[in-house]
């Protein structure tokens, strides 16, 4: 009985802990481009794709993982005067408790872009043959 008790406050401390990851002061209008890859049928031959416009300024990457996320997770942007190419690797931290072990995921590369100009973009996401693997992608105005 207290194994399950541990294993629901490690399940709630998670919890708790991905939501203040992610900032909760940061409100929705600072998404510009946002996509939750959790269905294969979301991919054409293993790619996503899709166009959107975006303003001048800084931007950053914002990823919601978990460990069945691709390993390597390509993306490329390219505008009229902007070309972007990153390979984010997922790195897993693990955190012990007294009791138990979790983990938490999150992918390592560059994650901040500069956009001299108001352009349209396309953008190109490579999951490297895992379209299983659920994954979060956003692009935040900074």
């Amino acid at each position: 009985m207290n194994k399950k008790i541990g294993i629901i406050l490690i399940v709630i401390i998670v919890g708790f802990a991905v939501i203040f990851l992610l900032d909760p002061s940061e409100e929705d209008s600072n998404i510009i481009f946002h996509v939750t890859l959790a269905d294969p049928d979301l991919y054409n031959n293993g790619i996503y794709t899709d166009v959107f416009t975006i303003d001048e300024g800084e931007y950053s990457f914002r990823f919601v993982p978990n460990g069945s996320s691709p390993e390597i997770l390509s993306i490329t942007l390219n505008g009229e005067n902007f070309d972007f190419s990153e390979d984010f690797k997922l790195e897993s931290t693990s955190h012990q408790t007294g009791t138990s072990e979790y983990f938490t995921w999150r992918y390592e590369g560059q994650k901040i872009i500069w956009i001299t100009e108001m352009q349209e973009v396309s953008i190109v996401i490579n999951p490297n043959g895992n379209v299983m693997g659920s994954v979060s992608v956003d692009i935040l105005e900074k």
